[in-house]
């Protein structure tokens, strides 16, 4: 079957963000984030994998890259994890999200949505996250804090979930990091104003202060981009403040 691929070797309707880093954008409005990435080997490793409804989308562009060397998920919630079981490839995640990864449940056993402020939100998260499910995911391996992944680094980010994860590569001070940082306002379903960021909403925190100590210590490094597991890239000199002013609210 013909690939519909760019001079660069990468398919059609993906946007670059960065060398060797790709987007796959779906589902509600759009704000669900694939990343992939072609390490110094060649390889492609997808990062995240999104909702259930992305499958179709997420397939085409395995085949058109010629295949995925291996997904790694950034954490285990419905959202993340909701086209990996229907992928094929194998399937990474830290040692603290394995249990969560391979229920059946499109809830983790941690979440309080009762501590939504809006009772709109309230009701219809728990249809969405069904929605979005995937369901179990057959974990093949895990990765750690140090672990290297398509030429990132990996970085233990706990709070939003236990296990956690994001990737970070020194040489362009980019840092992918699912949900460790949120530029939308989850509870109100609507977008911050460009340039800000928050704290995942403590509804859905394994441990919140634990997720604002992630934040500040992904602030540390200093990054000048940041990409999150949902909504527009973050991007400056220096984001640290930006990281600091988030870490300090809710």
């Amino acid at each position: 079957m013909k690939r519909n691929v760019t001079s660069e070797g990468a398919p059609t309707g993906l946007e670059e963000l960065a060398d060797g880093v790709w987007l796959l954008r779906g589902d509600l409005g759009k704000s669900m984030n694939i990343y992939f990435l072609r390490g110094p080997d060649g390889r492609v490793v997808q990062f995240d994998a999104g909702t259930k409804s992305m499958l179709r989308a997420n397939r085409r562009v395995a085949q058109d890259f010629g295949g995925i060397d291996r997904i790694v998920l950034g954490h285990a919630h419905a959202d993340h994890r909701g086209t990996a079981p229907g992928m094929g490839p194998p399937v990474y995640i830290h040692p603290d999200e394995v249990k969560d990864a391979e229920s059946d449940a499109s809830i983790a056993p941690y979440m309080d949505l009762s501590m939504l402020p809006v009772a709109a939100t309230r009701m219809i998260y728990p249809f969405m996250l069904k929605r979005w499910d995937g369901g179990p995911v057959k974990v093949a391996g895990t990765v750690e804090e140090g672990d290297e992944v398509a030429g990132f680094e990996v970085i233990h980010f706990p709070g939003h979930a236990p296990g956690l994860i994001g990737l970070w590569r020194e040489s362009d001070r980019l840092a992918i990091v699912s949900d460790t940082i949120y530029v939308i306002d989850s509870a109100r379903l609507k977008k911050l104003p460009p340039g800000q960021a928050s704290v995942p909403h403590p509804a859905w925190a394994w441990d919140h202060q634990q997720a604002k100590e992630s934040v500040r210590k992904l602030a540390a490094l200093k990054p000048q981009t940041v990409l999150s597991g949902h909504g527009e890239p973050l991007r400056g000199e220096d984001l640290t403040g930006t990281l600091l002013t988030a870490a300090d609210q809710h």
